[in-house]
């Protein structure tokens, strides 16, 4: 039962963690240094585990945060290291573990001074896992779920677009946040899918061909 659940529980955990620590964050934004509280279209989520809040105070979040980082990244690199196991193709198959599982070890790095390279080498190699499964949930049937994964990369790729550009960066922590939460219904439809509904053998069908 537990292992079968183990990413919802892991997600959910992580996301009332998150969600928790905003209400103890002191304030500040990109968009207003000396507002008060953590404002959703405002704040980054990066800004919940930074030593100091944006207006100066000790950050309170940092400690509920840090635990929701820690959990969101072991749950998310454990469903890339388990989801390549059901991949027929072991080049692709590697390809989503090790990358998949790297660029959540490099996000642990986002709650250090490490920040900006943990972003790059994380915004390098979860694009990758992400389009490796793609490809083969467009080797299925599913068609909502091929939707899903389309427009899943399509706002990530904006997202990394916005940050790397700075261009709009108004809208960056709404895209950031957006993402977020399309990616982790992703990974559960895929988690939950692969197993329920004839996805792997699909996947096995269409590489037989």
């Amino acid at each position: 039962m537990l292992k079968k659940h183990l990413i919802l529980f892991g997600i959910v955990l992580a996301v009332l963690l998150l969600v928790v620590s905003t209400f103890y964050y002191p304030g500040g934004s990109q968009h207003d240094a000396t507002a008060t509280g953590f404002k959703w279209q405002h704040n980054y989520l990066c800004n919940l585990v930074s030593d100091k809040a944006v207006n100066g105070e000790a950050n309170a979040a940092r400690p509920w945060a840090l635990v929701g980082l820690l959990v969101l990244c072991a749950t998310v690199g454990l469903f890339f290291v388990r989801f390549s196991q059901r991949i027929p193709d072991k080049s692709a198959s590697k390809v989503i573990k090790y990358a998949g599982a790297g660029a959540m070890i490099a996000a642990v790095f986002m709650a250090t001074s490490y920040h900006d390279e943990a972003v790059m080498v994380s915004g390098t190699f979860l694009p990758l896992a992400l389009f490796y499964i793609a490809v083969f949930v467009f080797m299925s049937n599913l068609l909502w779920l091929k939707v899903l994964s389309v427009v899943c990369l399509a706002v990530l790729y904006a997202t990394s677009y916005v940050y790397y550009t700075q261009h709009y960066l108004e809208w960056l922590p709404i895209l950031q946040k957006v993402s977020l939460a399309l990616n982790l219904y992703w990974i559960l439809a895929l988690d939950y899918l692969s197993k329920t509904s004839g996805f792997c053998s699909i996947f096995y069908k269409k590489a037989a061909e």
